[in-house]
């Protein structure tokens, strides 16, 4: 046996004796480099309105896994209301909330709370697939919630 004397030889040895292969990185199918967050994997949802005794949507939303999208959440400032939603937010992943060109990334989030009008937009990528309800908390009618599925 072969009596290596220093570092340098010990590395050479094994880089002979390994094969490794190294290739590109596997692109999300049919979207390019930007993979899921690519332009061609965006979608825009209707806006939600906040407002105290008025519906938040006209019908409830169907997202498909996989696929980024883009959400406006309004307040009239009709009255200091929430929309909350933990297992829908646990089923996402939020890119960014842009509250008055600020941009938060957040780990995640249970609910939003408005004290006065005002707009937040949410980009997230739909995940989890399962039926979700965004509520006003404190609401019993279906007025006040939205039904959302991730198909």
């Amino acid at each position: 046996m072969r009596r290596l004397t220093s570092f340098a030889a010990c590395l050479a040895l094994l880089a002979a004796s390994v094969s490794v292969s190294v290739s590109a990185p596997a692109l999300a199918e049919g979207f390019g480099p930007a993979g899921l967050l690519a332009g061609k994997n965006r979608a825009d949802l209707p806006p939600i309105l906040l407002s105290v005794g008025e519906p938040l949507a006209e019908a409830p939303l169907v997202l498909k896994s996989g696929t980024y999208y883009e959400i406006e959440i309004e307040a009239d400032g009709s009255g200091e209301i929430a929309l909350a939603g933990a297992g829908f937010f646990r089923a996402i992943w939020i890119d960014e909330i842009v509250i008055e060109g600020i941009e938060i990334r957040p780990l995640g989030l249970d609910s939003l709370e408005f004290d006065e009008a005002g707009t937040v937009e949410i980009s997230f990528i739909a995940i989890k697939p399962g039926r979700y309800v965004l509520a006003v908390p404190g609401t019993r009618g279906d007025r006040q919630r939205l039904e959302v599925t991730i198909e």
